[in-house]
C-alpha cells in the first residue's frame, strides 16, 4: 500500500475497561506514543468501574486525546463494551486493545503490516508464534488457551494458534458486519466464529505478552472457558 495512501488512513482503538484505575494511565500513554503513520481514534469504553477509574478517565490529561469515552451506567462485560465501542467506530481499522498492560502498542506496526501489504482484512496478534518475551504465568491457562483454539479450529476450519488473543485488528469491511451477542470473554470465540463465516482473509502474527496474575487483577476464570466451549459450538453449529 503507498505510503501517502497510508498517512490518509484512520486506525480505531478500542480500549474496553473495567476496575483498570492502576494500569488506564499507562496504557492511554502508550496508545498515545505509538508512532505511526495513521491517524489514530481512541475509543475508551467503561464498564461501570467501581474502583475509580470513571473519575480518572474524565479527569485524565489524556482525555482531550480520547476521541469517545462511553461509560455504561451498569457492568455489562467486555462484549457490551466491544459492541459500545463498534458503533461509534469510524477507522479504516478497527483494533482491540485490553487496559490491563498486558498487550504491548508498540507492536501495533507489526499487527497493522497484512493490511498496509494489501493481503489480508483480518490479523490476529498471536502469543504462540512468536520469539519475542513472554510472561512466564500459569500453565493450566495456557492449556486451556490451547484447547480452545483447537476446538474452534475444528468447528471453523481455520488453523489459528491463539483465537483467545486480545488483538484482534478488523478492516471497516468486516467491523462493521459484526455485532456482538456475548457479554463476557465469550465474544472471542463468537468473533472467530463470525468472520470464518464470512470467509475473511485472516493472517495471524506472532506478539509479545505481559501477563498478570489474579493478584494483579486477571479476571478472566476457569468458568469463561467452559462459557468459551459453548460459543463455540453456539456460534458455529447452531447460528
Amino acid at each position: 500500500m503507498d505510503f501517502d495512501i497510508i498517512a490518509r488512513m484512520k486506525l480505531s482503538i478500542l480500549i474496553p475497561c473495567y476496575n483498570e484505575r492502576e494500569t488506564i494511565e499507562t496504557i492511554l500513554s502508550r496508545v498515545e506514543a505509538v508512532q505511526i503513520p495513521w491517524e489514530k481514534e481512541i475509543i475508551v469504553v467503561d464498564d461501570c468501574s467501581t474502583d475509580g477509574t470513571q473519575d480518572l478517565l474524565q479527569k485524565h490529561p489524556l482525555r482531550s486525546k480520547i476521541t469517545h469515552l462511553i461509560l455504561h451506567p451498569n457492568n455489562q462485560g467486555k462484549g457490551a463494551a466491544i459492541n459500545s465501542g463498534l458503533s461509534l467506530a469510524s477507522g479504516d481499522v478497527l483494533i482491540i486493545q485490553d487496559a490491563d498492560l498486558e498487550y504491548n502498542p508498540q507492536e501495533y506496526s507489526k499487527l497493522l503490516k497484512p493490511i498496509e501489504d494489501g493481503v489480508a482484512e483480518v490479523v490476529y496478534g498471536s502469543r504462540f508464534l512468536s520469539g519475542d518475551c513472554h510472561r512466564v504465568l500459569y500453565f493450566w491457562h495456557s492449556v486451556g488457551n490451547k484447547v480452545l483454539t483447537l476446538f474452534s479450529n475444528m468447528m471453523t476450519n481455520l488453523n489459528l494458534t491463539d483465537m483467545e488473543t486480545c488483538y484482534k485488528l478488523f478492516t471497516r469491511k468486516i467491523y462493521t458486519q459484526l455485532t456482538i451477542e456475548e457479554r463476557r470473554f465469550g465474544v472471542e470465540p463468537e468473533i472467530t466464529a463470525k468472520i470464518a463465516k464470512m470467509h475473511a482473509v485472516i493472517y495471524e502474527t506472532g506478539i509479545s505478552y505481559y501477563g498478570r496474575t489474579y493478584a494483579e487483577g486477571k479476571k478472566i476464570s476457569y468458568k469463561d472457558g467452559f462459557s468459551a466451549l459453548w460459543c463455540i459450538l453456539k456460534y458455529n453449529l447452531l447460528r
